[in-house]
């Protein structure tokens, strides 16, 4: 139930975010990749501009990542929400080895080089399906 309501939250999120069905992969439940990232200046709009267009070309250009979910932190409701990022993003893939594998390549690094000064922080959060 539990990994239904996962799967139904992610696919909703990315649909309310605007990602069109012609860039849209197919969600792989098998591995989850989801990093946050804290700004160092987060309210400059250049900043965001500058991650924003980075971040997109990196993963057009990504042959392992299957789905993406670029997103910020929505107005919290309840204490248990952390809304102190200044950005999040979930991406999906057959197996931890096309994940190391996306870690590797040429758009990923240069995606980092380009935008790692913007952040002063970054946690990442990888799972695993538990069904099989």
């Amino acid at each position: 139930m539990k990994k239904l309501l996962a799967i139904l939250f992610i696919t909703t999120a990315m649909n309310v975010y605007g990602q069109t069905n012609d860039k849209m992969r197919e969600f792989d439940p098998n591995f989850a990749h989801t990093v946050y990232f804290w700004f160092k200046n987060p309210d400059s709009q250049e900043d965001r501009k500058a991650f924003e267009t980075s971040l997109q070309k990196f993963l057009d250009n990504s042959a392992y990542a299957k789905t993406c979910f670029i997103g910020k932190p929505p107005k919290a409701s309840r204490d248990v929400v952390d809304g102190s990022f200044t950005y999040s993003l979930i991406v999906t893939f057959e197996s931890a080895e096309a994940q190391q594998k996306y870690q590797d390549e040429p758009p990923h690094k240069l995606f980092i080089e380009e935008s790692s000064d913007l952040w002063s922080k970054v946690i990442v959060y990888d799972s695993m399906t538990t069904q099989k």
